[in-house]
């Protein structure tokens, strides 16, 4: 999902990954040093929820209004935008919860510092809508698609296996895959992410098997994380970003920019406004407004982690922090 990299003022920089991330990381230390006011954020795809919650903070100036100078950059997955936060090149980057618990276990020292989502929303299994299928006990046997081994999709597909106590077969066959290949009939089904979902059932050409983000228990799908170093050195950079992002948030969810925040999401998606609302209304404004944790929402997370295989996972207490509590920056 790269793109091509774009700079729009010599404050606001977007930089997108594009050759991965071994150029980034063997960049000396000093021509990366950065004023103590600039914080640099990571995110793991383009057409996903935090990408669009940090370009709404940042197009609303709201890291400007907390004092902040906002690099973003767009990664190709979480797990680089992971790396690159081990690496000391992201400040605060959006990623599973499970990853920091995996983490933790294999010395990188990092922690949750808000909550973003609890669940899953617009993750869909999904089959064509002239598929035989019409219960989920009829996937049994058959071929569903995931993006990777280990990915959101695979968790969400071995759920579906342990809740529904059935065996079929998970296809990687990448985001761009999944689609052409139901509807091509190389696979029965799919676990589908939003926006897509909302597409393709708008245009009929697919239908919903299992809503995820309705099915699936409350847990922490992902928060925004920073290094125990920053947390230690720079807790008021943390602060200020997390008031920023959550600033964000509000603005998108607040009825009176619905117009706007629909024009926003069609934008940074590249979907038409119809779909976008579909995103706003059934994604984005699902998502935690205050980067609250529970301890059973890590919990349940870190038992997700390990329907994919995860064994070595950090004590769900040493996760999270709760020292950022969000001040939601007004737009």
């Amino acid at each position: 999902m790269a793109e091509k990299p774009t700079i729009s003022t010599a404050k606001l920089k977007r930089r997108t990954v594009i050759a991965g991330l071994g150029a980034t990381v063997a960049m000396p230390w000093v021509a990366r040093a950065q004023g103590s006011n600039v914080v640099r954020i990571g995110v793991p795809t383009k057409t996903y929820y935090p990408t669009i919650i940090a370009e709404t903070a940042i197009r609303q100036k709201l890291f400007e209004k907390e004092g902040l100078k906002p690099e973003l950059t767009i990664y190709r997955s979480g797990a680089e935008g992971f790396e690159a936060l081990a690496a000391g090149a992201a400040d605060i980057v959006m990623n599973s919860t499970m990853s920091v618990a995996g983490g933790l276990k294999r010395g990188v020292n990092a922690r949750c510092v808000a909550n973003a989502a609890n669940g899953y929303y617009g993750w869909q299994l999904v089959v064509k809508t002239d598929s035989p299928i019409t219960k989920v006990a009829d996937i049994a046997g058959k071929k569903v698609g995931i993006t990777s081994a280990g990915s959101g999709t695979d968790i969400l597909a071995l759920w579906t296996v342990a809740e529904h106590k059935i065996q079929f077969t998970r296809v990687p066959l990448g985001g761009g895959g999944l689609v052409p290949n139901l509807l091509t009939g190389n696979i029965d089904a799919t676990v589908l992410y939003s926006p897509l979902t909302y597409k393709v059932v708008d245009e009929k050409v697919a239908r919903t098997l299992i809503d995820y983000g309705k099915a699936v228990p409350a847990h922490s799908t992902g928060s925004w994380i920073a290094t125990d170093k920053v947390i230690k050195e720079r807790p008021d950079v943390v602060q200020k970003a997390v008031n920023a992002l959550y600033g964000g948030v509000g603005f998108l969810v607040d009825d009176k920019n619905r117009d706007a925040a629909v024009k926003l999401v069609a934008e940074i998606d590249e979907i038409p406004e119809k779909i976008a609302g579909f995103e706003l209304d059934n994604n984005l404004k699902l998502i935690s407004r205050t980067g609250e944790f529970k301890l059973e929402w890590v919990e349940r997370a870190l038992d997700n982690a390990r329907l994919i295989g995860m064994k070595e996972l950090a004590d769900p207490k040493e996760v999270y922090v709760e020292q950022f509590k969000p001040v939601p920056t007004k737009a």
